[in-house]
């Protein structure tokens, strides 16, 4: 009888912690998703600053260019 009572507990155990690997395997990967959104996120602003600093540089050197131009 206390075979059988050391074969259902080890049952138990081996369940518990298969549930917590999967458990801690659901964590890493929302942890993975929120780290990836924000680098991205990170990335996206970063994207937008040189975009808007090269449109400036371009409409301002396109001043200088009409400005030659004209003086010219």
């Amino acid at each position: 009888m206390a075979r059988h009572h050391d074969d259902s507990n080890s049952t138990v155990k081996t369940r518990r912690q298969q549930e917590d690997q999967r458990r801690m395997e659901f964590r890493r990967a929302i942890e993975s998703y929120s780290e990836e959104r924000k680098l991205n996120q990170a990335l996206s602003d970063f994207d937008d600053s040189i975009s808007g600093r090269f449109w400036q540089a371009s409409s301002a050197s396109e001043g200088v260019r009409r400005n030659a131009r004209q003086a010219g």
